[in-house]
C-alpha cells in the first residue's frame, strides 16, 4: 500500500506557482493554483516572507496549512521590516526582485528536488510575467515555464513596446515638461492589433522621466524575456481583445487567455477543497454585504482605489464630496494607506452625508461586492483584476487610472468595450458628481449598463465548460505543463 501511495507521488505533476508580491497578482495566481491543483498537479505556492505574514494575519493562523498537495511556501524579498497593513514601496520592491529574488527561489527549488523532499520533483513553474528570474531558475532545470500575465492583453501588448520606444528614443521623457506639453498626445501607429493609441494610453512607465527608475528597468527585463518562456498566459478572454491576443499570437509560441478566473474556477471547481484559502491581504468588513442588502436594484455606487493607488487628502475629499453631492448611495473603501502620509478621516461635514446614504470600510470582498444587485457602477482606478471583475459582474465603471497598466485599461473600458467614462486626473467635486449622475441616470449610463450586460453573458459563455477560456486552459496543461518535448 505504502509504495503504490509513493510511486504516485512521484509520477504527478508539481507546479511551483509565484506572483508577483502584490494583492492583485496573488490573488489571480492562486486561483490559477486551484486550477491546476485540481488538475491533478502538486502545488508550491510561493510568497514573499512579508506577505506571508499579511495572509496570516487577515485570515487567521491556520488559513495557509493547505493540503498535502498543495503547500506554501515562502522566500524573503530582501527589503527592511515593513507595517504589515501597508503596501510596501513599489520601486524599493521592484528593485530587490531584480537583484534579491534569483538566489532563494533557486534555493527553494533545490530544497523541493531534494532526496529528504516528500514533494514529488518540480516539473514546471508558473510565474508571474513581472517576476522574470525565474526564467534562469526554469533553464537550470531544464523544466518548462510559463509566464502569467495577471493584466489585460492590450497591457501586455503596450508592455512589449517598451524596449523599442526606448530604442527609438521616444522614452524616458527628456524632461517634466514633457508630461504637460503634448507629447503624451502623440499616436503610436505602429503596435500590433491596437489603433489610435496615443503614447499616454500605453503603461505609465512610458511617462518615466528617469532612465534608472528601478520600476523602469524592470518591466523593461520582463518584456524582453517573456519570449524565452514556455507559454504565455492572460488573464482575459477571447471575444473581448481578439485583434490584440491575435497579434500577441504572432510574437509568442504558445498564447492562452484563460479568463475571468472566477467563473472558471466555479464550473471547474463546484466543490473548492481549497475555498478556506482566500485572497485578500487585508481583513474584509464583510458588514457592507448587510448595508448592501437595504438598497434598490443598482442604486449603488462602489468606490475602491485598489491595494496600490495612493492620492492626497485633497483628491479623498473632492471625490468625498462630489460622491456626496450626487445624492445616491455609495460604498467606498478607504484603505489605512491610501492618502500618502497624510490622515484619511473625511470632514465633519461629510460624515453627515455617510450616515445618510454611505458606507466606509478599509477593505471587502469585492467580488461579491461587484455582483451584488444593489452594485450599479464602480468607480475604479483600473487595475486589471478590478476591470475584469466588473466585466464578468456586468458593472459599468467610472476610471481614474493611477499607473502601470491602468491607463490602458481605462482606454479600452471607455472606447473600445463601451462600459466606461474617465474621471480627470484633477478631480473635482463638481466633475466626480456630474459623471456619477452620468452613470447613474441618464441615457448614457444605461446603455454603458446594457453594454456591460452583454459582456458579461460573453464571459460567462468563455468560461463554460466548451467555451474558449475552458479550452485554453486545457491546452495549456497538455501542450505546456505536461509536454515532454
Amino acid at each position: 500500500m505504502d509504495s503504490s501511495n509513493k510511486a504516485v507521488v512521484t509520477d504527478k505533476s508539481h507546479a511551483v506557482c509565484i506572483p508577483s508580491p502584490a494583492q492583485s497578482h496573488i490573488k489571480a495566481m492562486l486561483k490559477l493554483s486551484k486550477l491546476l491543483h485540481h488538475k491533478g498537479f502538486h502545488i508550491t505556492f510561493v510568497n514573499t516572507e512579508f506577505n506571508h505574514q499579511r495572509f496570516l494575519q487577515s485570515r487567521g493562523p491556520n488559513s495557509l496549512d493547505g493540503l498535502s498537495d498543495f503547500r506554501f511556501e515562502t522566500i524573503p524579498d530582501g527589503l527592511p521590516p515593513s507595517d504589515l497593513n501597508a503596501t510596501q514601496d513599489i520601486h524599493f520592491l521592484c528593485d530587490s526582485i531584480m537583484k534579491n529574488f534569483l538566489a532563494p527561489f533557486s534555493d527553494l527549488l533545490v530544497k523541493l528536488n531534494g532526496a529528504t523532499s516528500k514533494n514529488p520533483p518540480v516539473t514546471c513553474i508558473i510565474s508571474d510575467g513581472f517576476m522574470p528570474f525565474t526564467i534562469t531558475s526554469a533553464q537550470e532545470l531544464g523544466i518548462p515555464i510559463v509566464m502569467f500575465f495577471t493584466i489585460s492583453a492590450c497591457s501586455l501588448m503596450g508592455f512589449m513596446q517598451l524596449p523599442s520606444l526606448k530604442d527609438k528614443g521616444i522614452i524616458p521623457l527628456k524632461d517634466e515638461s514633457y508630461l504637460t506639453n503634448g507629447y503624451l498626445d502623440r499616436v503610436i501607429d505602429w503596435i500590433p492589433g491596437m489603433k489610435n493609441i496615443r503614447l499616454r494610453d500605453l503603461p505609465s512607465f512610458v511617462q518615466t522621466i528617469d532612465p534608472n527608475d528601478a520600476a523602469f528597468k524592470l518591466v523593461i527585463e520582463a518584456a524582453e524575456r517573456a519570449p524565452k518562456a514556455s507559454g504565455i498566459v492572460i488573464h482575459t478572454f477571447n471575444a473581448l481583445e481578439k485583434e490584440v491576443l491575435d497579434a500577441l499570437s504572432t510574437m509568442f509560441t504558445h498564447v492562452y487567455a484563460i479568463g475571468p478566473l472566477q467563473p472558471l474556477l466555479i464550473n471547474h471547481l463546484p466543490n473548492d477543497l481549497l475555498k478556506s484559502i482566500g485572497y485578500n491581504l487585508w481583513k474584509e468588513e464583510t458588514e457592507c454585504l448587510d448595508w448592501l442588502n437595504s438598497k434598490s436594484p443598482n442604486s449603488v455606487i462602489y468606490v475602491n482605489f485598489g491595494s496600490v493607488t495612493v492620492m492626497t487628502r485633497k483628491q479623498l475629499i473632492e471625490f468625498g464630496c462630489g460622491l456626496s453631492n450626487s445624492k445616491h448611495p455609495f460604498l467606498w473603501i478607504i484603505r489605512s494607506d491610501l492618502v500618502v502620509g497624510e490622515s484619511t478621516i473625511l470632514p465633519p461635514e461629510f460624515e453627515v452625508e455617510r450616515k445618510e446614504r454611505g458606507f466606509i470600510a478599509s477593505w471587502c470582498p469585492q467580488e461579491e461586492v461587484l455582483n451584488h444587485p444593489a452594485v450599479g457602477g464602480f468607480l475604479t482606478h483600473s487595475g486589471w483584476n478590478s476591470t475584469i471583475e466588473s466585466v464578468y459582474a456586468g458593472v459599468p465603471m467610472l476610471c481614474w487610472p493611477f499607473l502601470f497598466d491602468q491607463q490602458t485599461n481605462c482606454k479600452y473600458t471607455c472606447n473600445e468595450w463601451g462600459v466606461g467614462m474617465e474621471i480627470d486626473n484633477d478631480v473635482k467635486r463638481e466633475k466626480v458628481e456630474k459623471i456619477v449622475r452620468e452613470l447613474m441616470e441618464t441615457e448614457k449610463g444605461k446603455k454603458m449598463k446594457k453594454n456591460a450586460m452583454e459582456w458579461k453573458k460573453i464571459a460567462e459563455e468563455a468560461t463554460c465548460p466548451l467555451g474558449s477560456s475552458s479550452i485554453n486552459f486545457n491546452n495549456l496543461v497538455s501542450e505546456v505543463l505536461l509536454s515532454k518535448g
